[in-house]
């Protein structure tokens, strides 16, 4: 078409589209196109009070357009707010949410359609959206953020296909009389910086339960190859009690058979984080296979009752969708450990895996033969994983009720050093006390029991910031020998290997984490792009850094590692966006008190992250 036919113009752009329709779509047809008419209409009567015109509509997908980039905004946080409590109103199975993306940008209109970089950004924006979420780009922020009544959280810079630069994404969260700002935790007002600067940086080394697994679920459909062995995934356990107190023992009894099954060598086991994304959700397990890279799935159902336990459980092919076994227990609660093994073996079966007998000596290993120390470490463990003040003492005393039940129960010593460990991480303690602590009870579980992967990964983190740095990698790579399945064993061992100078080994070690890993926390991504930074690849340091959506916006660490990458590798701009949330968390922030504790072997390798955070502005 001649030029002179096209019509550019500036505009405001949105696209929304809805979550999880495929996976609607294969359980009710009809009322999944119902309840997608009934949400469109509403759409559609919003855009119009908003003086927009919507533009095209493709299957679940919407496209509008605004003269006004504040009306943009108050319309989606409008449309999203009546979804919201139309949505209540539906059977949770038949709920669907849109995402929302939203650009100020330049597109040409041609034939009542429009097209161009301001369409292409607004529907990557959409697609980065939670579901029920809006995002938008920095252009719109700009415009909108002391104007209406919400608020807003960094995302960070992400890359979009043809776009040359990246765009900044930030989050819109709908608060009354909230404009403009930022909300989230304010680390800065505990008691004393050293011990919040030496916490933060601790955020490397947690486990990932500390992180809100939720908010992983709206992940866009992947198709990873699969890997050449049998893979699995073990989904959540359905709690049959319809008692929410005894989550606890559903979800401790899917952790024990991935934790089983991650022991054999021979077979590819997904990580707890990422299995449990689908937890209380209708999901196909082909949807599982496809997202998470595995050809087998293991499902079921657990209840509680008084002194017995009933337990349904099923193992499918994904791919061809053939059970390959299924079997119903109805036992006394005290056989659950044997409970355990049993299915343990029958999925070894099943899939055809040989142990060797190591494995099976670490597998069958026994713990305790204690009932109620069992169920407080249980209950201990799932606490841990919330990682907050409370459920950090919660744990602990879990773990000192279990091994006052059995002294001899080596586990729960390796739990209650954990939580030491992780109180570092809170601020709440005196951290070169708690590092000893945590140091002498997982030494003392180790004694009793050597084949604890979980405790050896931890000490080798824990060897690494008392300085022991060889006996770090040794306790590291054994956690690894012994767990090679775990993703958090080959987390923890990337980490120990960065700080012990050897970044180039530790690329291998994280990426490993990452596919055991599918839906993996920001915490995996910022340790791959630190450890090429380190490595002095500042290209995929900085391509590491789009893929990863920043999920944790008031989490300091995060953005003092970005203002330092950034600012080293030459993206200025972005560096000093990183500074200024840096300062925004904690005004009191300095170069010299963040640096000083960074537990770096070699100072020229502490020296990358000075230089960056310096060029990024931060006093």
């Amino acid at each position: 078409m001649p030029e002179e036919q096209r019509n550019r113009k500036l505009a405001a752009v949105l696209s929304a589209d809805a979550a999880g329709y495929s996976r609607l779509m294969g359980q009710d047809e009809a009322r999944t196109l119902t309840t997608l008419k009934a949400h469109f209409q509403v759409m559609r009567s919003f855009t119009g009070k908003f003086k927009g015109r919507v533009v095209a509509v493709h299957g679940d997908s919407l496209l509008a357009e605004f003269a006004s980039v504040v009306d943009a905004v108050q319309c989606a946080v409008d449309i999203q707010n009546e979804l919201k409590a139309r949505n209540e109103a539906l059977s949770e199975e038949s709920r669907m949410l849109f995402r929302i993306g939203i650009n100020l940008g330049d597109v040409i209109e041609e034939e009542g359609n429009i097209y161009g970089d301001g369409v292409n950004v607004a529907a990557r924006l959409q697609s980065l959206a939670e579901g029920g979420g809006i995002c938008i780009s920095r252009s719109v922020h700009d415009h909108v953020k002391n104007k209406l009544s919400v608020c807003y959280q960094s995302l960070g810079a992400h890359s979009v296909k043809n776009i040359a630069e990246p765009v900044r994404v930030y989050r819109v969260l709908p608060e009354p009389g909230g404009t403009g700002k930022t909300v989230g935790e304010v680390w800065y007002r505990l008691m004393h910086w050293q011990k919040v600067a030496l916490a933060l940086t601790f955020a490397l080394l947690l486990v990932g339960g500390v992180l809100v697994v939720q908010k992983y679920v709206d992940q866009p459909k992947t198709t990873l190859p699969l890997p050449d062995k049998p893979s699995i995934a073990v989904l959540p356990f359905e709690n049959m009690t319809g008692d929410p107190g005894q989550e606890y023992f559903a979800d401790g009894f899917t952790e024990e058979i991935i934790s089983s099954l991650a022991k054999i060598s021979s077979l590819f086991v997904i990580a707890r984080n990422s299995s449990f994304t689908y937890k209380g959700k209708p999901v196909k397990v082909q949807q599982v296979s496809e997202e998470l890279g595995v050809r087998y799935v293991l499902e079921g159902s657990i209840q509680k009752s008084g002194d017995r336990v009933r337990i349904n459980a099923q193992l499918i092919d994904a791919v061809s969708g053939k059970h390959l076994w299924s079997e119903h227990y109805d036992r006394d609660l005290k056989e659950i450990f044997g409970l355990q093994d049993e299915v343990i073996l029958e999925i070894t079966s099943a899939l055809s895996v040989n142990l060797t007998a190591g494995e099976q000596a670490r597998v069958w290993a026994e713990g305790t033969k204690s009932l109620e120390a069992y169920l407080r470490f249980m209950q201990g463990r799932e606490y841990l994983l919330k990682g907050n003040r409370e459920s950090i003492a919660l744990a602990r005393r879990m773990a000192e009720e279990a091994i006052a039940l059995d002294p001899g129960y080596a586990d729960a010593y390796a739990l209650l050093g954990a939580t030491y460990h992780n109180e570092v991480f809170l601020g709440t303690s005196h951290p070169k006390e708690s590092i000893a602590k945590a140091i002498e009870l997982t030494q003392k579980a180790l004694a009793m029991n050597g084949s604890l992967a979980d405790a050896r990964s931890r000490l080798g983190v824990l060897y690494t910031w008392s300085g022991r740095y060889d006996e770090a990698i040794a306790e590291a790579e054994r956690g690894v020998e012994l767990d090679p399945s775990s993703a958090m064993a080959n987390f923890f061992l990337s980490n120990v290997l960065r700080y012990a100078g050897r970044s180039k080994e530790a690329i291998p070690v994280i990426r490993k984490a990452l596919r055991l890993e599918p839906i993996a926390p920001d915490i995996f991504f910022q340790n791959l792009a630190l450890v090429y930074f380190q490595a002095g690849d500042c290209k995929d340091a900085l391509a590491t850094f789009e893929k990863g959506l920043m999920r944790q916006p008031d989490n300091l660490n995060s953005h003092a590692i970005r203002a330092a990458v950034y600012g080293y590798c030459g993206r200025e701009e972005d560096a000093r966006e990183e500074a200024i949330e840096v300062l925004r968390i904690n005004p009191k922030f300095t170069v010299e008190s963040y640096t000083r504790i960074l537990p770096y072997r070699y100072q020229s390798n502490k020296d990358l992250t000075i230089q960056g955070l310096r060029k990024a502005g931060l006093p």
